[in-house]
């Protein structure tokens, strides 16, 4: 598609640029939670937030409305190819070591879970709806974001670093729900952590199909083993997961390397 046929939205997004990647954040997660009290009436006959019913409606429901809203905006800018091709700069082996934490404590979380007490709906509709938060909150972080980043020809520490503290950002309004200030303040610094392991991990594998499985893995995980705990050496273990990706995550800023040109960054428009 020429530049005189595409429209001025196109080309507006087109330029990248980091205040444009706050902005697409913002609208997003102003829109995400304003139609999800679209849901409201639907809340109000669950008298168990924590059953199946009331995982599809408080937390399902309302992400599955944010991934139409990402696929519709993608779309709108001709970026949907873009964003599932291949990466156009590769990682280097090191990387590996954040696929390898982030999956050895999401497996050490699953061993740990008490499925009988959860029973087999709740842990079925907590895989489904971490399949909608992992394609959500990567599209936007590492799929968008990045590329409004490197469309501007940021640095890759520059993209690793706006993109995880755009997406922990995503998660202080957790405070909006009741939850303490600590509790959030710690949140936010595990999100920015596991936002750059997920950034690796898109390097390091070439595609963002990696770290939205890893990510669609991760929150039920975390979810059902809070929940449903099996006591024992295995769950204790599981729960040193959070202080490890930080270390990972934090120490890893200092290695990443490269940039990305701007033709390598330009979004195939018109492709399938």
């Amino acid at each position: 598609m020429s530049e005189a046929t595409r429209s001025g939205w196109t080309r507006f997004w087109d330029r990248g640029g980091w205040w444009r990647a706050v902005v697409l954040v913002v609208v997003y997660f102003v829109l995400y939670n304003g139609l999800s009290l679209l849901l409201t009436p639907l809340a109000t006959q669950i008298d168990d937030p924590s059953s199946a019913a009331g995982i599809l409606v408080f937390y399902a429901a309302p992400i599955l409305v944010g991934c139409l809203l990402l696929i519709g905006f993608a779309a709108s800018v001709g970026w949907l190819h873009q964003l599932f091709r291949p990466q156009p700069i590769r990682g280097r082996g090191w990387m590996w070591i954040a696929v390898a934490v982030v999956l050895l404590f999401n497996v050490l979380h699953l061993l740990s879970v008490d499925y009988g007490a959860a029973g087999t709906q709740v842990v079925a509709t907590w895989l489904l709806t971490g399949l909608f938060i992992g394609f959500a909150e990567e599209v936007l972080t590492r799929g968008l974001v990045v590329t409004l980043l490197r469309r501007a020809g940021q640095r890759e520490i520059v993209v690793a670093l706006i993109s995880s503290a755009l997406f922990a950002a995503l998660h202080a309004g957790n405070l909006l729900t009741g939850q303490s200030l600590p509790a959030t303040l710690f949140q936010l610094v595990y999100t920015f952590a596991f936002g750059v392991c997920m950034y690796l991990a898109m390097r390091v594998t070439g595609t963002i199909i990696a770290p939205i499985l890893l990510h669609a893995s991760t929150d039920p995980s975390i979810f059902l083993h809070t929940a449903y705990p099996v006591e024992g050496a295995l769950s204790s273990l599981a729960g040193i997961g959070n202080p490890a990706v930080i270390v990972v995550g934090l120490i890893a800023l200092f290695f990443i390397r490269g940039r990305v040109g701007r033709d390598q960054a330009t979004p195939s428009y018109g492709a399938a």
